[in-house]
């Protein structure tokens, strides 16, 4: 009854505050104001001032929040340690997938041996091909010389 008359006052004072502005010759601001002011008045004759008043004063309902709360919370939790782990969805379902078919390798037109066989490329769950140890050093090696003039850049700026 309470939350009814203060928004009945308000839609009262609204228009008369619209009906000060037309006087001024502020037609379209009055018309804009005399809208805002309405809207509670529209509200309580539609009943949901009512519905709202009911709900905020059960206990159930605060409690019923509370849970949908906790359940964003916990959401949002599991979703920063998914971020934080490094892999999303679509990683890890490639990778499942990847391990299902790894009797053949992409782009090889027999199917390879598997992990037992020796000095064979095998690939990894990033999806890169595992190099035996000597070509790892070979290739290390000769990166160091295709990143010289990016290390001096890195160098002149400081880091």
């Amino acid at each position: 009854m309470l939350a009814e008359t203060i928004c009945s006052a308000a839609s009262a004072a609204g228009l008369g505050i619209a009906a000060i502005t037309a006087y001024r010759k502020r037609f379209l601001t009055a018309t804009r104001i005399a809208a805002y002011s309405l809207v509670p008045l529209g509200l309580v004759l539609t009943g949901v001032v009512e519905w709202v008043s009911g709900i905020a004063f059960k206990p159930s309902v605060w409690i019923g929040f509370g849970v949908l709360g906790l359940a964003w919370l916990l959401f949002m939790t599991t979703r920063a340690i998914e971020r934080r782990s490094g892999t999303t969805r679509a990683e890890r379902k490639a990778a499942r997938a990847a391990e299902r078919n790894e009797a053949v390798a992409a782009g090889a037109s027999t199917p390879s041996l598997g992990a037992g066989s020796a000095g064979q490329v095998r690939p990894t769950a990033g999806g890169a091909a595992a190099k035996p140890k000597k070509q790892q050093e070979a290739a290390a090696s000769g990166a160091g010389d295709d990143f010289s003039d990016i290390e001096a850049i890195l160098k002149k700026h400081g880091i």
